[in-house]
């Protein structure tokens, strides 16, 4: 007996197309989707479009049966909300910014079509917040995609008290369809992999900022001594340190003074150093990739 592999949808919109909204329309592309990107302008949208290509010539390099070509050619970028009117699930993927989601997600629905799904990959605001003001709650849950997007096996599908079960459970057959593995967690602060990863993120800056080790040492205790991929302090840098203290924030407000940023974080996020997006955080970045405005 064989099990059907499941489906992605067929036309899928993202709102944003910087690293994160890219990186969620690269994956969607490779599954076969038709994928319409819309960002605030006609130069963002071309940058989006630029950024999608080179990341789908990346995987065609490496996977010689891709056509680029004809996946390239189900993809459409723009700056006009028009274009999620034939789509079947949008992906809001703006910055982590509360009021600005909220204006963004109501622009998405008034032009989807209502049997569409709304998914936010938020990494930190409620999805019951966020649904309170959307026309049709029971089809909205988050999507919380991790960066890079082509290269992450997780996707953390979030469940509001208003959500239908069947859109999760779609949800989830979307994302094996991606290739990648999801995860059900209902809509609590943070959710579960931000309120891990920021946890540890903070207090290894903490750490940094008391004089404790090295970057490079505290990362080194973390991949060599309990094998973690990648050091807290490098994924900050990756993440972007504007995002995780945005996460820090958010989580502060709801979970209490545990997740309160250190000065550290907020210094440099003033001074500009954002990690690999300005080629500087606790690491330097020789090829900081250039970022939009709905960029994450």
């Amino acid at each position: 007996m064989t099990t059907e592999k499941p489906a992605a949808p067929s036309h899928v919109g993202v709102l944003g197309g910087g690293r994160m909204g890219a990186g969620i329309a690269h994956a969607f592309l490779l599954a076969g989707a038709r994928v319409r990107v819309v960002e605030r302008d006609a130069a963002s949208a071309e940058a989006a479009s630029e950024r999608i290509v080179e990341s789908i010539g990346r995987s065609v390099e490496r996977d010689s049966a891709l056509d680029a070509s004809e996946i390239l050619g189900r993809l459409e970028c723009g700056a006009d909300y028009a274009a999620f009117g034939a789509c079947d699930l949008v992906v809001e993927a703006v910055p982590e910014d509360r009021a600005l989601k909220e204006a963004s997600l109501a622009n998405v629905e008034a032009a989807m079509p209502e049997t569409a799904v709304l998914a936010s990959n938020t990494s930190s605001i409620s999805i019951d917040d966020l649904a309170a003001g959307r026309g049709k709650p029971e089809r909205f849950l988050g999507l919380h995609f991790f960066n890079p997007v082509p290269a992450s096996r997780l996707v953390e599908i979030v469940q509001g008290a208003t959500t239908d079960p069947a859109i999760v459970e779609a949800a989830r057959d979307w994302v094996r369809a991606l290739g990648k593995t999801p995860i059900v967690v209902r809509d609590s602060p943070g959710f579960a992999s931000s309120r891990l990863g920021v946890m540890l993120g903070l207090e290894a800056i903490r750490m940094l900022e008391e004089g404790v080790a090295s970057a490079e040492d505290i990362d080194a205790a973390m991949t060599l001594g309990y094998r973690h991929p990648m050091g807290p302090l490098r994924t900050t840098d990756i993440v972007g340190l504007d995002v995780r203290l945005g996460i820090a924030e958010e989580l502060a407000a709801t979970l209490g003074p545990r997740f309160e940023p250190p000065p550290l974080l907020r210094t440099m996020v003033a001074d500009g150093r954002l990690g690999r997006k300005s080629g500087e955080g606790f690491y330097t970045w020789t090829s900081a990739p250039a970022e939009n405005g709905n960029g994450r």
